[in-house]
């Protein structure tokens, strides 16, 4: 089925639009879009599927895929100036930014068709090529069609936030969509935000040969426990970053190569200038007021996902909370149940992971430290265990970061780890949180050895230290045992 196959609907064409009936129409066709149209299609409803920007969303084009492509040729260049300690004669790289970015390129085009309209029409769903808007509770326009569906999925994601900075629209500036299209080399990169995006870049960029400076306006990667992200400031400032925080940018001046940033810290001339400060929600173009769906900065939902108006629904950036990909298309899959089967679903938020793919690396899923001694008090207990005594990481030279459990009453209620391979490692603690289960489970796990998977096990163990290693109690009955067993 192609945009303009409507054997399965019922259209009427009058002199401006068609129309079109359809049992599912989805907004947006990034992750979470994707999920619901894959879903909803191969299960037997009819499924339409607009969007007037990329297939694959921001996700694919402008964000995951395309930053963490970039993040790999730095690694490639890192490791050619740290072999000294491994017998390896450190050498400077001679780095091609160009081909840099064509492997970024070639990366996204490698993944594109899994999220193509080729593909989808191939699947059944009806795939058209335009932005949507609301022209009822129930009806969609979208170019020259209009749609009435019977339940509507909202799924336009987020865009980069970028502030009214005095001066800023004087200069050129860039944002994640547009910073992987940059084909020469940096002299100078401005990040001014130092989240996730930001200190990613960041790092990236530095490997790469490039001078970068960081502005954050309070502190860097401020949303993670402040323990953790310490392990991953250091190690990029070790390596060139310059990490400037309570720096609020007050106004941009310059030109293009000449770039000056200022803030109470004092002021900072770069290149170029990457704005990484956040996402703002997209719902411009939708008319969310004609369907009657509650907005502000985002969608306005309930934990089923549900707007305002109970044929709508919004998952994803869109909705608010937690902007991630693979949030988004958790949503996909929480909505497909109400929607198709009228069974009841809603979305959790308390076994979502999530990652900053900095080296080392930085992962959480749950409560951090802080919250979590804010909600269960005393009766918190927080398990530790160190990178530098697992066997592999000594064995490669990865002994940056730690591993932090925090357990009540037996139970996992957040992980924090800071170091290599810690968005892998937290998978593990994703499913512990999202099965509920008990600590004791993962102390009883057998990791190969050696692998910083052990880590994890590790860290469970040391629940058990002072109830039996050092317990009195324990210790004198293993004594009246000895003094008897035969």
């Amino acid at each position: 089925m192609n945009a303009l196959d409507t054997t399965t609907s019922t259209v009427a064409e009058d002199a401006s639009m068609q129309d079109i009936k359809t049992d599912v129409l989805v907004i947006g066709a990034g992750s979470g879009g994707l999920s619901v149209a894959y879903g909803a299609s191969q299960m037997g409803a009819d499924v339409t599927l607009l969007e007037g920007h990329k297939m694959g969303g921001d996700c694919l084009n402008f964000g995951c895929v395309p930053s963490k492509a970039l993040i790999a040729a730095g690694k490639h260049a890192h490791a050619m100036t740290t072999g000294a300690e491994f017998g390896v004669t450190p050498v400077a790289p001679e780095i091609d930014y160009a081909a840099a970015k064509r492997h970024v390129a070639n990366t996204i085009a490698t993944i594109a068709p899994v999220d193509s309209q080729e593909r989808f029409e191939g699947l059944g769903v009806r795939v058209i090529r335009e932005f949507g808007r609301f022209a009822g509770e129930d009806i969609v326009e979208a170019g020259p069609y209009r749609i009435k569906a019977r339940r509507i999925v909202i799924a336009t994601g987020s865009s980069p936030f970028v502030p009214p900075i005095p001066g800023l629209d004087a200069v050129r500036h860039y944002t994640n969509e547009d910073i992987f299209d940059l084909m020469e080399k940096p002299d100078h990169l401005i990040v001014v935000g130092g989240g996730p995006i930001g200190m990613e870049m960041a790092q990236a960029h530095v490997r790469l040969g490039c001078k970068v400076t960081v502005i954050e306006g309070a502190k860097a990667l401020g949303k993670d426990d402040p323990e953790m992200a310490d392990v991953v400031l250091k190690r990029l400032r070790a390596e060139g970053v310059e990490i400037v925080e309570e720096a609020q940018v007050e106004k941009v001046s310059g030109r293009d190569g000449a770039i000056t940033v200022h803030t109470p810290r004092g002021d900072f001339t770069g290149t170029h200038l990457l704005m990484a400060v956040g996402r703002k929600a997209n719902v411009d173009k939708l008319n969310l007021d004609a369907a009657g769906v509650k907005h502000d900065r985002s969608i306005e939902v309930g934990a089923d996902l549900r707007t305002t108006n109970k044929k709508v629904y919004a998952i994803g950036d869109v909705a608010g909370g937690l902007q991630f990909t693979h949030v988004a298309g958790y949503h996909g899959a929480t909505v497909i149940r109400p929607i198709l089967f009228g069974l009841p679903a809603k979305a959790r938020t308390d076994h979502i992971p999530w990652a900053t793919y900095t080296d080392p690396e930085l992962a959480q899923v749950g409560l951090t430290e802080a919250q979590a001694k804010k909600e269960h008090g005393i009766h918190l207990e927080v398990l530790r265990f160190p990178y530098h005594e697992n066997d592999r990481a000594i064995a490669e030279g990865k002994t940056e970061g730690l591993i932090k459990v925090m357990v009540y009453k037996g139970r996992p209620v957040g992980v924090s780890i800071a170091g290599a391979q810690a968005g892998e490692l937290i998978g593990l603690w994703a499913l512990v949180l999202a099965n509920k289960m008990k600590i004791s489970q993962v102390a009883a796990m057998v990791a190969p050895y050696p692998t910083l998977g052990e880590i994890s096990k590790r860290a469970a163990g040391q629940y058990y230290v002072p109830r039996l290693f050092e317990n009195e109690t324990v210790k004198k009955a293993v004594r009246f045992v000895q003094k008897y067993l035969p």
